[in-house]
């Protein structure tokens, strides 16, 4: 299924936003620490002493299955879920600092290469044994399976079976798993909540079964779903979350806010909520830390998300391109007027970037030849150079966050490149966020802005959005 730009926005959301909800939430488990006044941040801590910004668990297992999607594999062949299954391994034998009991018990159960039939009946030996394997550690790792079957509702629903019964054989396990699969794949189709639709995928016991729970969840106070290491009360607590709540940020704090299993509860809900408000609508401040097992960062799960998206990697296709120009750079590069500390360019200043800048934002796609070299930080943005509303669902956000990006990084000592393809409109156009950010009026800041910038093309959107932007400083 080929996506549009809004769509894509969101799949990349789906893997991102679980991963933040989960770095997130790490801090608070089990009642490691209260959240404040000013709601939860990424304290790190938690059973596994995680640092600020690392995913636990929850993310690395996710991981382990995006690794897979992103290879362009059918992740309901043997094949797949062989690999799935040996990433898991491989990051069982590295002794996480966290992992859940079961998923620890029946990954030792399956040996040291296991298969994915082996695995699968190891995790059906523990349920034979124990007839208590319903734990919510096949949901919380959920958010990419539907990403290579979004124009295949059926696959989805076989695949988090499979996927689930790997280390989760319980059935209650593997309806949940097909439900919030489910509901991913039509938000990042349509943008729209809907965890009923995947009822038509479970046997009629089931059906009424999870309608019962899923209206409790739609009207009880989230907080009633504590203790939620049951996978029925982590679904009911992360979707009460989300349909009592506005917004991703709110979302995660309300997650949070219900106790118990912070970090899963987080990133189960950020996952699907982040399929709702894509990954543009997730702060920097939070990005810019987010890293974890095997040693990948934010931006990883981004680009393995693109590739899931589009049956795996294309040579020469963006994230896979070496260098990427549309022919109209020049190498702009010029000091922002209202600080000298802040550099304003093009796609081009990338290859001359000047010695002192320790930070780059990039507003545009860049090429694997053109990341910053090691030590300078670098955030990028999904801002598309559109006057489609459609295209830029959350622009006034982007355009509000960067600039604070900005003057966070200024804050730090630091000196940044803010650049597009050819800073001919989202360079700009956050150079003058910026400047409303530093105080200076909106008519002022444009004039000055674009008087350093030799061939801006104005994008009416864009001055439309920083208007309102303006008006509420």
């Amino acid at each position: 299924m080929k996506l549009n730009s809004a769509q894509t926005d969101r799949a990349c959301g789906a893997v991102l936003g679980s991963a933040v909800g989960d770095a997130l939430g790490a801090g608070y488990e089990f009642g490691s620490a209260r959240v404040g006044t000013d709601g939860p941040q990424m304290i790190g801590g938690g059973l596994g002493n995680f640092a600020p910004g690392e995913w636990t668990d929850d993310t690395t297992m996710a991981w382990c299955i995006l690794d897979v999607a992103a290879t362009g594999q059918d992740l309901r062949s043997d094949a797949a879920l062989t690999a799935i299954g040996r990433n898991f391994r491989t990051w069982y034998e590295s002794r996480p600092a966290d992992i859940g009991i079961q998923t620890s018990n029946v990954l030792g159960r399956a040996g040291a290469d296991p298969t994915a039939v082996e695995l699968t009946a190891a995790a059906a030996g523990f349920h034979e044994q124990t007839g208590r394997t319903a734990g919510n550690g096949s949901l919380m790792r959920t958010a990419a399976v539907a990403l290579p079957f979004l124009g295949n509702p059926d696959a989805v629903a076989d695949a988090a079976r499979k996927i689930s019964a790997l280390t989760h054989f319980d059935p209650r396990a593997q309806e949940a798993c097909v439900l919030w699969s489910l509901s991913i794949r039509r938000t990042v189709i349509d943008g729209e909540l809907d965890l009923r639709g995947g009822l038509r995928y479970l046997d009629d016991d089931a059906v009424a079964y999870w309608t019962e729970r899923i209206d409790e969840a739609e009207t009880s106070d989230p907080k009633r779903f504590n203790p939620n290491g049951w996978v029925v009360s982590a679904l009911q607590a992360a979707w009460s979350a989300i349909v009592h709540s506005d917004g991703f940020a709110e979302t995660l704090s309300t997650a949070i806010r219900i106790g118990d299993d912070t970090d899963t509860v987080a990133a189960i809900a950020g996952a699907l909520i982040g399929a709702k408000w894509g990954a543009s609508a997730i702060p920097a401040k939070w990005r810019r830390i987010l890293h974890g097992y095997p040693g990948k960062r934010g931006e990883d799960l981004v680009h393995a998300a693109i590739q899931a998206t589009s049956g795996g990697p294309k040579p020469g296709v963006w994230p896979n391109a070496s260098r990427m120009t549309d022919g109209g750079t020049t190498g702009v590069l010029v000091e922002h007027p209202y600080d000298d500390g802040v550099l304003l360019g093009d796609l081009d200043a990338l290859d001359k970037l000047p010695a002192e800048v320790t930070a780059v934002i990039s507003l545009c796609r860049v090429g694997t030849e053109q990341v910053p070299p090691a030590g300078v930080e670098h955030i990028c943005y999904w801002l598309m150079d559109s006057e489609l509303r459609s295209e830029n669902p959350n622009l006034d956000f982007i355009l509000d966050d960067a600039a604070k990006t900005v003057a966070a990084l200024r804050d730090e000592g630091q000196v940044v490149l803010v650049h597009c393809v050819a800073a001919h409109r989202r360079t700009p156009t956050v150079g003058i966020a910026y400047a409303l950010e530093r105080g200076v009026g909106l008519a002022e800041a444009t004039s000055a802005v674009r008087g350093v910038l030799p061939r801006v093309n104005p994008n009416s959107a864009f001055d439309e959005a920083l208007g309102r932007i303006a008006a509420q400083r």
